[in-house]
């Protein structure tokens, strides 16, 4: 591939992207007719149409939806070649997108984000926090950090911390209610619901050797939000599915307890996850060594909790 067909294919990217010749034009600093023309040759040589042109826009044909498409991928496998040529002797740097959870991005990510920047500067990080699902690929995320189970199995990932489930409930709902001794008890009691994406909030499974029970329970209180219903459980309000992440120091000193001991819920390891690929940036690769290493480091060592009685 020659130096020209990969400047045809960057120019054919940048102008569906501004979606306007004389913006383009402007953009490459030429004058609206000379991209005309080099749109025009483009043209002449594939044999189609590749734009729908008109006074104020341009729009894609299929034929040029195609060809972009392509064109991404082409000029993004370069980039990434070029990259991990030069990463094995070069010093991390450029930008890195990163995506993470509210709550945890926010407490935990961002002040390593901090600490990263610090040993390699020459790294621009863009770290956006939100608890939607993302498509790493079509969002032009670089990397993805999530708990639980991987929401594609196509992509690459690493295992940055175990984390299990508990369910709990503060000593003062317990004296009040009770302790469920088995899992169809939860049926009778007050849950506090924490709906995120898509996920079935209100079906609790527990298993107990090789047998699981799925229970739906019920509650007067549901957030998306962590944090609040954390809280709610902690006033005395129900019984809460948390992570040891977010419920260890609470369990630590007494102001949660666990129920149903005995049984197991789900884990929601921590993972950073990335679209596959056969080599990474060296920005890349130090991003994920780095969350490796400061994660656990992060985390104070903890005693299992006690069981409610």
């Amino acid at each position: 591939m020659n130096n020209d067909i990969v400047s045809e294919l960057s120019f054919f990217v940048l102008l569906a992207k501004l979606g306007s010749l004389s913006a383009t034009a402007r953009e490459l600093g030429i004058t609206p007719p000379a991209v005309t023309k080099r749109l025009m040759q483009m043209e002449q040589r594939l044999g189609v149409r590749l734009l729908n042109r008109t006074t104020r826009r341009a729009s894609l044909t299929s034929e040029g939806e195609t060809y972009l498409s392509q064109a991404v991928r082409i000029l993004g496998d370069i980039r990434d070649m070029e990259e991990s040529v030069s990463s094995s002797r070069a010093a991390p740097k450029g930008l890195l997108r990163v995506n993470a959870t509210l709550g945890f991005g926010r407490t935990t990510i961002a002040p390593l984000v901090s600490a990263f920047s610090r040993r390699y500067p020459d790294v621009e990080v863009q770290l956006q926090l939100t608890d939607r699902a993302i498509n790493l690929v079509e969002d032009a995320y670089d990397l993805g950090i999530r708990f639980g189970e991987l929401p594609d199995t196509r992509l690459g990932a690493r295992k940055i911390l175990s984390n299990q489930r508990f369910l709990c409930a503060s000593p003062a709902y317990l004296k009040r209610h009770g302790a469920p001794r088995l899992p169809q008890d939860l049926a009778q009691h007050r849950c506090i619901l924490h709906r995120q994406n898509n996920d079935t909030h209100s079906t609790w499974k527990l298993g107990k050797g090789r047998k699981t029970e799925t229970v739906k329970v019920h509650g007067s209180l549901s957030s998306n939000d962590g944090d609040v219903v954390l809280g709610w459980a902690l006033d005395g309000h129900g019984i809460l599915l948390r992570s040891e992440w977010d419920a260890a120091k609470y369990l630590d000193s007494g102001r949660l307890q666990v129920v149903l001991a005995d049984y197991t819920l789900p884990s929601a390891d921590l993972y950073v996850y990335y679209p596959s690929r056969q080599q990474q940036p060296a920005r890349v690769r130090a991003f994920i060594d780095f969350l490796a290493e400061s994660v656990p480091a992060a985390t104070a060592p903890r005693k299992k909790p006690s069981p409610a009685r």
